[in-house]
């Protein structure tokens, strides 16, 4: 069972992984804590991309809320801040009250609709990096076998843009038995636990063409283990209304010991009814490796996924 902790960029104590807490279908994430993410009882039963779009609605006390008073005279208007995309916090924009007045109800803010940007964010966008020439494409759904001869190690790099500053991708790495589920609730690898059980599968950030990495040693990979699946999230999606319609040049390259690209799927389908996406996974079949080009996207933020694949999550 976990416990959460928030974003840090240390390994974490495998007895205390995650705190996956969600309440109203949200997710924090700064640079000093770890991920908090709220248990919702909803989370299981979120639909797929297939499946209807999910509702953007207003979620309670988000930052993009303003008080508004009637218009008194002089009065001075604050206007939102906004952090890295590591950290990022809106501010309520506030009027100041004169003394001796009736502040007026909140007015809310109506919930953008899919794929409506927030105009009036000042974050920076991050970035562009090129797609790396990619020599060995799959189409989506392709499998194929990694190598004719034994693998001792391989990395998973992954790539994207963005056309929302807002949005902050993350990558993670779930360690499958034969039913499809985690052998354990530590069998799960992202920014806040860093490296797995038996030290097989670790993540790291990405080198100069990569954003982030998942290096796996196969040679220490726990005998259960019999898939490993990669997944793509945007950080706090539910809350700000993000999507991966907002998200280009995704990719996933699978590269041996010495840098050689064994296999490697480009993303071409970007949904604004998506918000996770299990890009590819590597799973054996007759004691090989191989790689399926999986780009299933679903409505689930990450602790929606932690359920999907059997972590079990505390509040």
């Amino acid at each position: 069972m976990i416990n959460t902790t928030t974003k840090s960029t240390g390994a974490m104590d495998r007895n205390s992984i995650l705190l996956i807490n969600i309440p109203e279908k949200q997710s924090v994430k700064n640079q000093s804590n770890i991920m908090t993410l709220l248990k919702n009882p909803s989370i299981g039963s979120s639909a797929v991309a297939s499946e209807s779009h999910p509702q953007y609605n207003q979620p309670q006390n988000r930052a993009s809320q303003t008080t508004q008073s009637d218009q008194p005279q002089n009065h001075t208007t604050r206007q939102p801040q906004y952090n890295q995309p590591q950290s990022r916090a809106q501010q309520t924009s506030q009027y100041r009250q004169p003394q001796n007045t009736t502040q007026q109800p909140q007015n809310v803010q109506p919930a953008l609709t899919a794929g409506q940007q927030n105009t009036a964010s000042t974050c920076k966008m991050p970035t562009v990096k090129p797609i790396p020439t990619l020599l060995n494409k799959v189409q989506k759904g392709q499998k194929t076998l990694l190598s004719t001869t034994a693998l001792n190690a391989v990395n998973a790099c992954f790539g994207w843009n963005v056309t929302d500053a807002r949005c902050d991708v993350d990558v993670s790495a779930f360690l499958l038995g034969a039913n499809g589920k985690v052998i354990g609730d530590s069998w799960f690898v992202f920014y806040g636990q860093t490296i797995s059980p038996d030290h097989s599968t670790k993540f790291v950030e990405g080198g100069s063409a990569d954003r982030e990495m998942i290096q796996m040693d196969l040679t220490r990979l726990n005998s259960q283990v019999k898939k490993i699946v990669f997944v793509l999230t945007i950080n706090d999606a539910l809350k700000n209304r993000l999507h991966f319609g907002m998200l280009k040049d995704a990719y996933i390259r699978i590269m041996d010991q010495s840098g050689k690209e064994l296999v490697s799927f480009l993303m071409t389908e970007y949904y604004n009814n998506v918000i996770s996406m299990m890009i590819g996974e590597l799973y054996l079949h007759n004691g090989a490796w191989k790689f399926n080009a999986v780009g299933n996207g679903v409505a689930r933020d990450l602790a929606g996924l932690c359920a999907l694949y059997g972590v079990q999550v505390v509040s």
